[in-house]
């Protein structure tokens, strides 16, 4: 059920305001209204045949997004679910937005943003974004080599860093949590990559760290540890604590033992990594059947973050997102709204 990704031009300051997601739907999309704008929602734009935006191969969202599509397709009637890769969080809300694809994976700040019209979608509110469920909580990781001898994030002005994938919502946080070391654009030479091609950067002495957010353990993570003695840096506690005051942000602490070279609390920051679906293009029942199937099959995700899906943590990050109609009726039936 895999798909091929399809390319995506590069992001600018403001994607919309760019009309960079306009550009993606320049085949017309599915359903979309005059101009690339969303159609309004109703029974006949309804679709069933489902594309679910994920991730980068190396992080969590990939094969968690290609699990839960099986899990869908074989429990859900009626509906296939093909999934693909992608740069995450800003370009599945972007496809979402054109209508070209219908399910996605987000950190909860993006959707936020998305919705609100601010950050990379300055200017232009993505208004057919549905809020499915938090899944679980995504860690900041600031990665370097331990022969670097970085101690602190203030140690990188001047650096080479990796701040994330174009398309993800990694750069926002990065972007917060090196200001509040006094460290700003042009105090350091700044690499759009992808996870997996950010660990390959450092391995290879190219880059001097990587700022990534994603679930915690990673194995990719676990991999260049095999490899090479690593450093994952910690936040103070205040400084995280300031950042997480303005923002959607939570303080969080990697705990020893998550992964083998951790041996001791480290203080970061967390987002709650989002299912979200288009209201205009996946109807009430489709998005209530995969709500509830989301939290009734978790015990058969293979993953590590599988054990924190759960209806404890559902709401978690939702802020300014509507609920998807159809999983508001599964929230309320749970008696959790």
């Amino acid at each position: 059920m895999r798909m091929r990704r399809r390319s995506f031009a590069a992001l600018g300051a403001s994607i919309l305001g760019a009309g960079v997601l306009a550009a993606c739907g320049d085949d017309g999309g599915s359903g979309g209204g005059e101009g690339g704008a969303p159609a309004e929602g109703g029974e006949g734009d309804f679709v069933t045949d489902l594309t679910f935006g994920t991730g980068g191969t190396a992080g969590v969202y990939y094969p968690l997004g290609g699990e839960y599509a099986s899990i869908y397709q074989d429990n859900i009637e009626g509906i296939t679910v093909n999934y693909t890769d992608s740069g995450a969080s800003v370009e599945n809300i972007g496809m979402i937005f054109q209508q070209e694809w219908q399910l996605g994976i987000a950190q909860s700040d993006t959707a936020n943003a998305a919705v609100t019209g601010s950050a990379d979608f300055e200017g232009a509110q993505v208004d057919n974004l549905g809020w499915i469920a938090a899944l679980y909580p995504e860690a900041a990781h600031m990665v370097t080599l331990t022969e670097a001898g970085f101690t602190s994030v203030a140690d990188l002005k001047g650096k080479r860093i990796a701040v994330g994938d174009v398309g993800s919502g990694t750069r926002a946080v990065s972007d917060a949590i090196l200001a509040a070391y006094g460290i700003a654009e042009g105090d350091y030479e700044p690499f759009e990559q992808d996870f997996s091609s950010s660990l390959d950067l450092l391995r290879d002495g190219n880059i001097d760290a990587s700022i990534f957010v994603v679930g915690t353990p990673t194995g990719s993570l676990g991999d260049l540890s095999a490899t090479n003695d690593v450093t994952l840096l910690s936040l103070e506690e205040d400084t995280a604590q300031e950042i997480a005051d303005g923002s959607l942000y939570e303080v969080y602490t990697i705990e020893p033992g998550a992964y083998e070279f951790v041996t001791e609390p480290l203080t970061t920051l967390s987002v709650a990594a989002a299912l979200v679906a288009s209201t205009t293009q996946v109807s009430p029942e489709v998005a209530y059947e995969i709500t509830a199937a989301t939290f009734e099959f978790a015990d058969q995700i293979t993953l590590p973050q599988s054990e924190l899906i759960t209806h404890d943590y559902a709401l978690f990050g939702q802020g300014d997102v509507p609920f998807h109609p159809g999983a508001e009726k599964y929230y309320q039936e749970q008696g959790l709204l």
